[in-house]
């Protein structure tokens, strides 16, 4: 069968299904193909599938009779090999538990088994962003997402895979309790005596209040111990920041670099650009790994 260059890319998360059409050799997603949809994760299977199938085909229909290959974007645990679904002690996709989600995708939407690929959310962010972000032409890269939970990727040659550095030890716990935005609003409420909703308000009054400050701080610091041992093992030479707390990456950068060149490291890290899209182009290209194995220009 000869290749076609535009895969639909599919990003799954808690509370929404965003696709898009991927064009390979373009290296971009054609506009008018990017659909989003609020998905109740705590409902039926059925309801739950409908509404991913509905939003796959106003993708499909973008280019109707081009293309039928799928890359998707899931959470984990997945059994990503055969499609099937592992999540039950989480706030989410409970009635999908240990329902092959492939079989049910490949009949409502008349494709092939062999035409849908499932990888996991956090690997598809950064081979999206080795494709054509902010990792590409690296070899070897390392990538965070930073927002409700930790998700981790590493890049050898072009391929990213889960890191699964959430439930890495960590000082008093592990890195997901110190790496998210439940860690901002602890560690500013025990300041203060003030709960706020999240890092964005936070980062509204760091002008104005020296504790906002302080926290910042404390998380690049943070931040920058953590990273350190696993750049030197991964031999990452650049780092991704994605998720909501990287938008405050200005905020807490200078003490993370600063931390990670007095442990004499002097690895680039940058924030993603592809954002919310990262994922399904990553899912998308996941097809085409071999036009990721570029080198580093």
């Amino acid at each position: 069968m000869k290749f076609t260059p535009l895969i639909l890319g599919v990003d799954i998360g808690g509370s929404h299904i965003t696709t898009g059409i991927v064009d390979i050799e373009k290296k971009g997603l054609i506009p008018k193909s990017i659909k989003r949809k609020h998905i109740d994760s705590s409902g039926s299977a059925e309801s739950i599938l409908k509404g991913w199938t509905e939003i796959i085909n106003e993708s499909f229909e973008c280019c109707e009779g081009e293309i039928k290959r799928i890359g998707i974007a899931m959470p984990g645990p997945f059994d990503y090999e055969n499609g099937i679904s592992l999540i039950k002690d989480q706030d989410k996709f409970k009635s999908l538990y240990q329902l092959n989600i492939k079989q049910e995708l490949a009949q409502r939407l008349n494709v092939q088994l062999s035409d849908i690929k499932f990888i996991n959310d956090a690997a598809a962010f950064m081979q999206g962003e080795v494709f054509c972000g902010a990792a590409k032409g690296y070899p070897r890269a390392l990538g965070l997402t930073l927002g409700t939970g930790l998700g981790s990727a590493v890049v050898v040659d072009g391929q990213s895979k889960d890191a699964e550095l959430w439930s890495s030890k960590f000082l008093n716990g592990i890195a997901e309790d110190y790496f998210s935005t439940k860690w901002f609003v602890n560690k500013y409420k025990s300041l203060t005596g003030i709960e706020l909703d999240g890092v964005k308000e936070l980062a509204d009054v760091v002008k104005t209040d020296l504790y906002a400050m302080q926290v910042f701080n404390e998380f690049g610091r943070g931040l920058g111990y953590f990273l350190a041992d696993i750049i030197k093992e991964t031999k990452s030479e650049v780092v991704i920041l994605g998720g909501n707390i990287s938008q405050a990456f200005n905020l807490f950068a200078p003490h993370l670099i600063e931390n990670l060149k007095a442990l004499h490291l002097d690895t680039e890290i940058k924030i993603t650009e592809l954002n919310e899209h990262a994922a399904l182009i990553g899912a998308a290209s996941s097809w085409d790994l071999t036009v990721n194995k570029t080198e580093k220009i």
